[in-house]
């Protein structure tokens, strides 16, 4: 189970998220939206490793992980995929799914054969491509190769933030079916998505952030529900 408690992050002396807390626990996803510049991306960047809080505490099975640097959080059981398809370009497809394997605890490699061909089933492109170089994909074939690697590592939770940048719309529900039937199998996964109306259908609760601090949060089913409510109190209120 991952808890984030009141935690604040930003860059340099320039706050971004400040007092924001979650928990996902395995089996769900919680989709986080807002606004560009919302702080959705510092949050994800913060709980992995890359930004170090200033204040607050990220957990993992009830251990701190706030502080670690970003490989030493992976190796705990926590991955995230950035947005921008982040793979290694002058590796093949197939090396770039060997390359999930070093995140695996060093007793749990045996089953990488195994874990390619459930991608290959998902993605039957990657296996189409498998021998060419990662940078002869395509936007969104780069996409499903970083949450291919993603899944080779087998993480405990899974942060994915903005699985849709770059794609064609239209490849967004695949990805989306692919986190919710990984997150059947006991991950806990985060998604920030702009695309909140094609999302929610596939997660479990939701988070709204606004200026660095949570806005709202409820079951993903409410969430057109209390955007609309939002927006009416918005409009009320200027």
């Amino acid at each position: 189970m991952l808890e984030v408690r009141n935690l604040y992050a930003g860059y340099g002396a320039v706050p971004v998220i400040e007092g924001v807390s979650l928990d996902v626990k395995p089996g769900e996803i919680l989709l986080i939206g807002g606004e560009n510049g919302a702080g959705k991306s510092t949050l994800m960047r913060a709980i992995a490793g890359f930004n170090k809080p200033t204040a607050g505490e990220v957990l993992l099975d009830g251990k701190p992980l706030q502080g670690m640097a970003p490989e030493q959080v992976a190796k705990s059981g926590l991955r995230l995929v950035l947005d921008g398809h982040r793979v290694f370009p002058e590796l093949s497809v197939y090396d770039n799914l060997r390359m999930g394997v070093a995140a695996r605890p060093s007793d749990d490699r045996a089953g990488f054969a195994q874990s390619v061909e459930e991608i290959y089933s998902v993605f039957p492109i990657l296996k189409e491509k498998q021998k060419l170089y990662a940078r002869d994909l395509s936007g969104g074939q780069q996409q499903m190769l970083a949450l291919g690697q993603a899944f080779i590592a087998q993480p405990m939770v899974l942060l994915c933030d903005e699985p849709s940048m770059g794609l064609a719309q239209a490849l967004l529900p695949s990805i989306l079916a692919f986190l919710r039937k990984w997150a059947e199998s006991g991950t806990a996964v985060v998604v920030v998505e702009q695309h909140l109306s094609v999302t929610a259908p596939y997660a479990n609760r939701a988070m709204i952030i606004e200026r660095g601090q949570v806005k709202f949060s409820c079951p993903a089913s409410e969430l057109d529900a209390r955007l609309a409510s939002s927006a009416r109190q918005t409009a009320a209120a200027g």
